[in-house]
């Protein structure tokens, strides 16, 4: 079985978000399965020297896309058991930061392309192309219209995957025209055309073999109006080819145990993980003590994300007992609205506007508690990274949130976390409220964090449920191979 992943950033070698993490981390537990998984990303300035150094060139060639001619490197290095390729061309990806260009549609559609004539040149043909998002939708659109008849594909099948249907690629028909060179068949309702633009992600959501989303909950939510971003009677339209599965983390990549940026190492020791949360009080100016409850958040700043909920109710949170330890970077009135806080209460609240990956693993470590009262959450991965640091997460019950995290019950002992249903600022508070009463009673605290601890976050679970869409994908082709011979 051998799945390509085509990606436009995956760990270790670039990252902005959850894509990189699943990118890296589910081609890596394919392997140890016995799949040959290997990863196609562009080669950006931002990945570092020391892992560019062990890349080698194999080939360059031309990529032909409408009327451009563009010159293409192919770059390849095993990096932890898993092969890496790089589609080099530094007029598109030299550059500081791997999205936000005012001409990030022909960058995109150039990968796509470089993705296709890439083949040719790997000792690696796939069965399966396993793209992501809308960066590399055009690949599904691609296999079935130019390359349906091209020995380089031969019976290849593809899969995409939908990490946040809110990002979708939008362009003007008129552009994505003159960059693929297709006609105006290609551009109609039930090909690429979307309320008068034109989609890549439709290039995958209408072309690929099997669709996939982050968690079973987003895959039945996206089906519908409201979460639809207007792409939900297409969705239902394949709910037959739609399968969600809910991500993973690199359990080897977080481990509290073998974590070299955390105070002191601990698997499920309360009293180990308090001592990480001292040495963050004192790191970040916070006054020192174990049994004040610290709530810790590490997210992009936006809407999406819940910080309505949180702007709303952060003067009357702070009349209790508590604390909150914040990173991220994003909208300026959220950055502003916290960094106000932080200045106005010194002693409950800190502030690391930006991103840093050892302050990110100090605050799932420190953290008593992690919120995350996201408005939509396809799946997420720091409520599931806190579960691992034995962070308790506070979220609402939406997409990968309500499938990962199950509100305690103090009546049976059961649940990893807290939970609301309604985005609601008051329901939000009264959660919050909530855990901090039972992190008062240790015994109940102690179950909440066992119960989490038992659990299994990696990619095991989630890497056979991809093996079977693989599977089911192959055993149809195979039947389908008998045609031309038939004919």
């Amino acid at each position: 079985m051998n799945i390509l992943f085509a990606t436009s950033e995956a760990v270790p070698l670039a990252k902005t978000g959850g894509l990189a993490d699943v990118a890296g981390a589910l081609p890596k537990a394919l392997s140890k399965r016995g799949v040959d998984a290997r990863v196609v990303l562009p080669k950006y300035e931002e990945i570092p020297a020391h892992l560019i150094g062990q890349f080698e060139q194999i080939a360059h060639f031309t990529v032909s896309f409408s009327w451009r001619n563009q010159y293409c490197g192919l770059f390849k290095a095993e990096l932890d058991g898993v092969t890496y390729y790089l589609i080099d061309n530094e007029r598109y990806f030299k550059r500081k930061g791997l999205y936000g260009y005012g001409d990030d549609a022909e960058r995109f559609v150039f990968f796509c392309f470089a993705v296709m004539e890439a083949v040719r040149f790997m000792d690696f043909r796939p069965d399966i192309v396993h793209c992501h998002d809308w960066q590399t939708g055009l690949i599904p659109f691609l296999l079935k219209t130019r390359y349906a008849f091209d020995p380089a594909w031969a019976y290849a099948k593809s899969v995409f995957t939908i990490h946040n249907l809110k990002y979708q690629g939008l362009f003007g028909i008129d552009m994505l025209q003159d960059l693929i060179g297709a006609g105006d068949d290609m551009f109609r309702y039930d090909s690429l055309e979307f309320h008068g633009a034109a989609s890549c992600m439709k290039g995958g959501l209408v072309y690929a073999d099997k669709l996939t989303t982050v968690s079973g909950t987003y895959a039945e939510e996206i089906q519908t109006e409201y979460y639809g971003e207007r792409l939900d009677s297409l969705l239902r339209h394949r709910s037959g080819d739609l399968v969600g599965i809910v991500n993973g983390i690199d359990d080897e990549l977080f481990d509290p145990m073998n974590d070299s940026a955390l105070h002191m190492p601990y698997r499920n020791s309360l009293s180990r993980k308090r001592k990480n949360k001292l040495e963050l009080q004192r790191e970040l100016g916070l006054p020192q003590s174990e049994s004040v409850p610290l709530i810790g958040i590490v997210s992009r700043l936006v809407e999406q994300k819940g910080f309505d909920l949180i702007m709303a109710t952060f003067e009357e949170l702070l009349e209790e007992d508590v604390q909150f330890v914040i990173l991220g970077a994003g909208d300026w009135h959220y950055e502003h609205f916290l960094n106000d806080k932080a200045y106005w209460y010194p002693d409950k609240v800190a502030v690391w506007i930006g991103y840093d990956d050892r302050l990110a693993r100090r605050i799932y470590a420190g953290s008593d508690m992690f919120a995350m009262p996201s408005q939509f959450e396809p799946c997420g991965l720091s409520q599931l990274i806190a579960l691992r640091y034995l962070s308790v997460p506070i979220v609402r019950e939406t997409g990968g949130l309500k499938d990962t995290v199950q509100a305690y019950n103090e009546y049976t002992g059961e649940g990893n976390g807290f939970s609301f249903t309604n985005y609601n600022a008051h329901d939000y508070m009264y959660t919050v409220r909530r855990a901090l009463s039972l992190y008062r009673n240790e015994e109940a605290w102690k179950q909440i964090v066992n119960n989490g601890s038992k659990e299994d976050y990696s990619w095991n679970h989630s890497a056979k449920a991809y093996i079977s869409v693989y599977s089911q994908l192959l055993a149809h082709g195979k039947e389908k191979e008998l045609w031309p011979v038939i004919l």
